[in-house]
């Protein structure tokens, strides 16, 4: 039977290998950052995860099969020190980690990050000593840990939207001698009491950036979060905050997704089949397929962000072989036919030509040479939130 002595012991052990991975891959390259991975025990956030089954249910879902210490030691030890995204819950519900049970499908709302990916937002933001820096996202507690270890408890706040989530990462924090400070708070509006901050990073996404944060950070400070919608396409971008409370920043490269923050998550659209039979008229042929923005590559994945401004409130389905995009918000749709000559057919309704939106942008993209998202500038202005690029037409984003 393992003690809790073995457990420190695989643990210590499983710290150093996952930390000497990380340098080897050049995600550990600042000797503090190595310390603190070296340092925090993962496995203390973590008590219960979900992980992947193989194989899918019968209807095709995914089979999230409970982990913890009590029913498979080995694999929770193994995959505390992976460099893997933990899920540890769902659709905004709390497991009971004491008697888990297998899960079917739904929405992770709440996981600790891979460590590659903490460690790669903490360097992208330029955090240092002596900043005072707003974590938005508490999550676990992992990042924060990590934080607190290579900075300092001092200038670390941590906020979380989920009281229990944050119950139990301050629980882990404390423990482990950590004492950020911690509040229960939606990231949509920061957290004025700790007021100016250095540094704001966010584990969560955004639709388009929050006043509250550019208001709350220094004239020179920076702002480091995920853009996201309702298509899922996602960016990140470092915005440096001007002192006449403007921000602009590049989009940074790579394919990072986060959990939309709740008060920006994409709301149901039901039936898909009922919007299918709204777009009246005869189809036309398109000029760029949905695999355009649906392959699973880094210009797709980028792509799907693009398109996601130019319909902001479009969400995308494939049933049947059969796209849909749906606007709840104007009652717009439309649908992409896979036709015999492997092309696709095209139909629209309502106010807004949704994929002819799409397709616009498309071929604009196209003209330009194809730009990746380091050629992309955020501008935060009194007047709206604007993507600029000197060869594409301008692309608002939604109002935050």
């Amino acid at each position: 039977m393992t003690t809790p002595v073995d457990l420190e012991t695989d643990a210590a052990r499983l710290r150093g290998a996952m930390a000497e991975d990380l340098a080897v891959r050049g995600c550990l390259n600042d000797p503090g950052w190595r310390t603190a991975v070296e340092t925090v025990p993962r496995h203390r956030f973590v008590p219960g995860f979900y992980l992947p089954a193989d194989e899918r249910d019968g209807q095709g879902l995914t089979r999230w099969q409970p982990v913890t210490a009590h029913l498979d030691y080995g694999r929770w030890l193994a995959a505390a020190y992976s460099d893997a995204t933990l899920i540890t819950q769902f659709d905004g519900d709390e497991p009971d980690w004491e008697n888990p049970a297998e899960r079917y499908g739904g929405a992770p709302t709440s996981s600790s990050t891979l460590p590659s990916l903490v460690l790669r937002m903490w360097a992208d933001a330029d955090v240092r000593e002596g900043h005072a820096v707003l974590e938005i996202g508490t999550g676990t507690g992992y990042s924060t840990a990590l934080a607190c270890e290579r900075l300092g408890s001092g200038g670390i706040t941590s906020i979380e939207v989920d009281p229990h989530r944050l119950e139990q990462a301050a629980s882990a924090l404390h423990a482990c001698g950590y004492t950020p400070t911690l509040a229960v708070a939606d990231g949509l509006y920061g957290y004025w009491p700790e007021a100016p901050f250095d540094r704001i990073v966010a584990a969560c996404s955004f639709r388009a950036v929050p006043p509250a944060l550019v208001a709350q950070t220094r004239p020179g400070g920076k702002i480091l979060l995920t853009l996201s919608g309702w298509l899922y396409g996602y960016a990140r971008v470092l915005l440096t905050v001007a002192g006449d409370g403007t921000a602009e920043g590049h989009l940074l490269g790579g394919t990072v997704s986060f959990m939309s923050a709740r008060t920006h998550a994409a709301p149901a659209f039901g039936n898909p089949a009922h919007w299918a039979a709204e777009p009246p008229g005869k189809p036309r042929a398109g000029r760029h397929g949905p695999e355009r923005i649906t392959a699973a590559t880094e210009e797709a994945f980028h792509l799907r962000f693009l398109v996601q401004s130019a319909v902001p409130d479009a969400q995308l389905v494939t049933v049947g072989g059969i796209v849909h995009l749906v606007d709840v918000v104007s009652g717009s749709a439309a649908t992409l036919t896979p036709d015999d000559d492997g092309g696709w057919q095209v139909r629209e309704g309502g106010p807004v030509r949704l994929w002819e939106c799409v397709e616009r942008v498309l071929d604009a993209y196209d003209a330009a040479g194809r730009p990746g998202p380091e050629t992309f500038t955020l501008c935060v202005h009194e007047d709206g939130q604007h993507l600029r690029h000197p060869q594409l037409p301008c692309l608002p984003l939604p109002s935050p």
